[in-house]
């Protein structure tokens, strides 16, 4: 395991917090995954995985996951104030902005605009996280089971959880034997 200070962590997370906007988490994938190599894809998965279930935001538990595996509290924090501490002062001045020039039909199409952005950007991340099930085609039955339950059911998270944890430990398990 990469050795980090809670310097380079907040650095990496500032990185994360700036790139995106109310929804920073196919920044935080592609910056831990595909450039800084800090997590496989498949850890992100399962971090990612466990963070969906705890209350608060899912990039902020990600990045107090991610910053005590490396630097411990510290680095917890770190990852905190990295994700947080830009993107507030950003807000901050667009707040401004937008106060004063909320009324141009300019200003409202741009945020159109920035809304389907947002919407590519989470799509785009779940296709990456599907491919990674793709290497364990059992698991694709787990991910069908949650799209079902999810959607067609209408169901909240909690439910869906309950229902559909028994199988991903099944096929989880099965799947750690065979490695």
């Amino acid at each position: 395991m990469k050795k980090l200070t809670p310097l380079q962590i907040f650095i990496c997370f500032s990185k994360i917090g700036l790139s995106g906007f109310g929804g920073v988490l196919p920044w935080a994938r592609r910056g831990l995954v595909e450039k800084e190599k800090l997590l496989t894809s498949e850890e992100f998965s399962a971090i990612l995985g466990v963070c969906q279930v705890m209350p608060g935001p899912n990039v902020i538990n990600v990045g107090i996951c991610v910053g005590s595996r490396f630097c411990g509290a510290r680095g917890a924090l770190a990852a905190v104030g990295g994700l947080t501490i830009g993107p507030i002062l950003v807000v901050i001045l667009l707040a401004i902005l937008y106060d004063h020039y909320s009324y141009l039909k300019y200003v409202q199409g741009a945020l159109k605009g920035i809304a389907a952005v947002g919407v590519g950007l989470i799509a785009s991340t779940g296709f990456k996280m599907l491919k990674d099930e793709f290497r364990y085609p059992p698991m694709l039955l787990v991910v069908a089971l949650t799209i079902l339950l999810g959607v067609y059911f209408n169901l909240a998270l909690g439910w869906v959880l309950l229902s559909v944890a028994p199988a991903a430990f099944f096929f989880a398990r099965r799947k750690a034997k065979k490695s």
